[in-house]
């Protein structure tokens, strides 16, 4: 996105388990944008401020809700559905925590399909006083220090693991071209009723819908790549039925055709937190 300036950082190494990655993005502009963001089955925090020290989202709005009053800082779950982040007509700056799928479960002890497509107020998670800290804090480099202070307390104090739904998440990121959940039966011995409750409270969503979120962001990335020529390429190579298949399930994720995305890559953005284009 040509109007917007992302920086992708590392976590702290304590907690490389737990979180994928922290993203700045900043817009010096300003107009109102509407940034339309694909999911990617990963939760985290949200830190948004405009440069006059309000929020910088004015609403946010998925195909089934539209949500106003956004706070400034915000747990938010791991998201199925397409959404449209409807910024104010002000520059901004937001810092993202990007979590890892399972890190509402490890970093605060939630049963993450009670979130899933909404988000969490500051006192909502232990977190009132960080807000009023990073609002207090002018630098980023600062609030990056302070958010991560406050997960790894988190992380103290619960620090519960499902390692066997951790792995099978790993076991997904490095077959998603072919995975399924018999698949993943199979190499865990475990039985689906256990594998789809336990999937669900550590995860948030059902191991089918995420194996097709997660093999549509890796569509994303490979077309952001610019090495596939033809859309039937990546279908192939993702093992979608057919291209019709592969079509619908972009559309379904990313409000748009594949077309479009390509259309508008200069407005298309794509890195470790996820896809997002205005």
């Amino acid at each position: 996105m040509r109007t917007i300036n992302f920086t992708v950082l590392p976590p702290p190494k304590v907690l490389r388990s737990d979180i994928e990655c922290l993203r700045i993005a900043s817009h010096t502009g300003s107009e109102a944008l509407d940034v339309k963001v694909c999911p990617n089955g990963l939760p985290g925090i949200v830190f948004q401020l405009s440069t006059d020290a309000s929020a910088a989202i004015e609403s946010i709005s998925t195909r089934s809700a539209q949500i106003s009053n956004i706070p400034i800082l915000f747990l938010h779950g791991q998201g199925s559905e397409p959404s449209v982040m409807h910024f104010r007509n002000k520059p901004y700056t937001t810092i993202q925590v990007v979590f890892k799928s399972h890190a509402l479960y490890t970093l605060f002890g939630m049963d993450a399909s009670s979130l899933n497509q909404g988000f969490l107020m500051p006192d909502q998670f232990g977190a009132k006083e960080l807000e009023k800290q990073l609002l207090a804090t002018k630098t980023n480099a600062e609030r990056i220090t302070m958010l991560g202070e406050f997960l790894i307390t988190k992380l103290e104090k619960t620090n519960k693991r499902d390692e066997l739904i951790e792995q099978a998440l790993g076991f997904i990121r490095l077959h998603i071209s072919t995975i399924t959940v018999k698949d993943l039966l199979s190499a865990f011995h475990i039985s689906e009723r256990q594998f789809q409750k336990r999937f669900a409270r550590v995860v948030g969503m059902p191991p089918q819908l995420y194996i097709r979120v997660k093999r549509v962001n890796e569509a994303l990335r490979m077309m952001n790549t610019g090495q596939y020529e033809r859309f039937s390429d990546i279908a192939y190579a993702l093992n979608f039925y057919d291209q019709s298949h592969f079509i619908r399930d972009i559309k379904a994720f990313s409000w748009v055709t594949p077309k479009s995305i390509t259309n508008k890559v200069s407005e298309f953005h794509s890195d470790e937190a996820g896809s997002s284009y205005l």
